[in-house]
């Protein structure tokens, strides 16, 4: 059967337009029906999830956040407390250098040669001084032009050093005196007084920026006086040169420790202190008499200034105690002010100083001659102007006629060839007689330090007898050949003066500790020489030189005194050089010559205006010093008659 289809719905069109009837005029089209507004859409509404995960992540972090204070806080309290307690103590707690003061270097008599006092090293802030800070445009250059004349110091480089914003400190002046910094006080408050906010300023001042800072100088009252022996002091308060240096641990002292809580940089007065207090260093009392001092030392100094040479010594000494009563050196220096110092005049020469002694040292020939028995005072030596030995030919100062001399006119008129002749005789053979000189020579001290251990003092230079030249043989008994020092040549004459007994020369009395209590020195060695007749002998034949018409040394006579001295003119190796240019003069000897109490020993190198002769210019020196020496002393002249030794002898037909 067929199906039957549904009935199809139609769906209506849009109406047509119906014609317009004839005559009639055709309707107006109905308008179109506006679509009615939809109602607004609902919101949707958002759910949430579950707020339980966030809260456990959450508390997780914070978990595992205080986890590790937790672990950090054990670490701090328990693991490692003990170093984290030794960090906070070493910043809570500040600890200070309290330094000890140095001890005085005083003469014999107690007199300061070398003390300290109160001083301070001006320092500045930079910062202060830029236009920031100060207000002023040219505030470094307007502080360097007050401060130049007070410090003296160039304006220039003042003001470089005040230019330096980035940092906080810089040192403008080591060491000024308290005048000094109450004259930069003084200008602080009167800057200070125009910078108060009444006046319009800053409340700063233009020299708000400059400080101080307390410190101690060394300073030497007497200038240049005795400075070879004093040394001085380095930047850091150190001996660097003579008795400073030598005896620094003595006089430093030993430097003490404070240790406060502070708080901000500031010392918390409530926390106490605790620490070790400085120790003073020990006063350092001299052999040195300082008016003998000043008197070599004026000596020495003009005398050197006439003849043009290039340096002088002068060396007094107590022969009975072998102590040093002066030590000069011309030219010197003055140790407050070494900037101005030459380097070359800053040791001590006297000591330091190696050269060839010439006939000073022939007294240690006739030593040997005399307490050999070789020889007497007495004995006849017959001196030509010429004498031939090994490979030189040899003469005296002067051209002469045959000589008829005596042991004791060959030493009053130093007489070269003379002197070969006699220690000739010390020997079957010439090389026995240098061993025997030798011997002699070394008991006397060449070759050998001192014994007063001063920084750079020379042994001097004596070589052993297998290796002297052919020419040294014979040079080295007149004072050729062979080198010492100013301070040797005295001890060599202590010696004779002290009855044949060398002791060694002592520059320091003592010292003075913190608690006010003396310690002597130790006492120097002592040792025989020579034996009392020998050095008596030696004695009158020294007098010979002085007293002598023959004499070589007249010009060291001191009226009312009996003097023994020798004079000495040798010829001088250039140290630069290395080869003989000029010449050492000198002179030495010991007064009175009966009842001997003093020492002297004068050398001058390498005069160039004038006499060179040690007698000519050394020997008066000896005796402005000498007198001045017995004076200061109250060495009465003995009133005994010199011995007058013969000089000369007549030749038998």
């Amino acid at each position: 059967m067929p199906s039957k289809e549904p009935p199809r719905r139609r769906v209506p069109g849009p109406a047509r337009p119906r014609p317009a009837a004839p005559g009639r005029p055709a309707p107006r089209p109905a308008q179109a029906r506006r679509p009615a507004p939809r109602p607004p859409a609902r919101a949707r509404t958002i759910r949430l999830g579950s707020p339980k995960p966030r809260l456990r992540l959450v508390s997780l972090g914070l978990t595992l956040v205080m986890l590790v204070f937790v672990v950090r806080l054990l670490q701090v309290q328990a693991v490692d407390a003990s170093a984290y307690a030794a960090k906070a103590e070493k910043h809570r707690y500040q600890e200070y250098t309290l330094s000890a003061d140095r001890g005085e270097i005083t003469d014999r008599s107690g007199v300061a040669l070398a003390a300290s006092v109160d001083a301070y090293d001006i320092t500045a802030d930079p910062k202060l001084f830029t236009p920031e800070e100060s207000k002023v445009r040219d505030a470094p250059e307007q502080a360097a032009a007050l401060l130049a004349p007070i410090l003296g110091k160039e304006p220039a480089d003042l003001a470089k050093k005040l230019r330096t914003p980035k940092s906080r400190y810089t040192l403008l002046a080591r060491k000024q005196t308290p005048q000094v910094w109450n004259q930069i006080k003084d200008l602080k408050k009167v800057y200070e007084q125009k910078a108060k906010p009444a006046n319009g300023g800053n409340g700063v001042g233009l020299l708000g920026g400059i400080l101080s800072e307390p410190v101690t100088k060394r300073v030497y009252p007497n200038g240049e006086l005795a400075a070879g022996i004093l040394g001085y002091v380095n930047a850091e308060g150190r001996g660097a040169g003579g008795v400073e240096s030598m005896l620094d641990t003595d006089l430093a002292g030993k430097d003490g420790k404070i240790r406060f809580a502070q708080s901000g940089g500031r010392r918390v007065p409530t926390a106490g202190s605790q620490g070790t207090p400085a120790v003073p260093g020990s006063d350092i009392e001299l052999t040195i008499d300082r008016d003998i001092q000043w008197a070599a030392q004026q000596a020495i100094t003009d005398q050197v200034r006439k003849s043009k040479a290039d340096r002088g010594y002068v060396v007094v000494q107590d022969t009975r105690t072998g102590e040093v009563l002066a030590m000069a050196n011309a030219p010197g220096f003055d140790p407050n002010d070494l900037s101005q110092a030459n380097a070359t005049a800053m040791g001590n020469a006297a000591l330091q100083d190696a050269y060839e002694p010439g006939s000073t040292s022939k007294v240690m020939s006739m030593a040997a001659v005399l307490e050999e028995g070789a020889a007497t005072a007495g004995t006849r030596v017959t001196v030509p102007n010429r004498l031939h030995r090994g490979d030189r030919l040899f003469s005296d100062d002067i051209d002469h006629i045959t000589w008829y001399l005596t042991l004791n006119g060959v030493l009053a008129r130093s007489s070269n060839i003379g002197t070969i002749l006699a220690t000739g005789q010390l020997g079957e053979n010439q090389a026995e007689a240098n061993r025997v000189l030798y011997n002699y020579l070394r008991k006397f001290g060449v070759g050998s330090p001192t014994g007063l251990r001063f920084p750079g003092e020379t042994p001097g230079i004596l070589a052993k007898p297998e290796d002297w030249s052919t020419s040294q043989q014979y040079t080295i008994p007149f004072g050729q050949g062979l080198s010492l020092s100013a301070m040797q040549a005295t001890s060599v004459y202590q010696a004779i003066a002290n009855g044949g007994v060398r002791i060694e020369p002592t520059l320091v009395r003592g010292t003075k500790g913190p608690d006010g209590r003396f310690t002597p020195a130790p006492a120097p060695k002592e040792s025989r020489v020579v034996s009392e007749k020998t050095a008596k002998t030696l004695a009158q034949m020294l007098e010979s030189v002085v007293d002598d018409e023959d004499g070589t040394g007249s010009k060291a006579a001191i009226p009312g005194y009996r003097v023994a001295g020798k004079t000495g003119t040798a010829n001088r190796v250039d140290p630069e050089l290395g080869v003989y240019k000029g010449y050492t003069a000198s002179f030495a000897g010991f007064a009175p010559a009966d009842e001997p109490r003093i020492a002297v020993y004068c050398a001058i190198q390498n005069p160039t205006k004038g006499s060179y002769f040690g007698g000519q210019i050394c020997g008066p020196i000896y005796k402005k010093v000498m007198e001045f020496a017995l004076k200061t002393l109250h060495v009465a002249p003995t009133g005994s008659e010199p011995a007058r030794l013969p000089t000369t002898f007549k030749p038998t037909p």
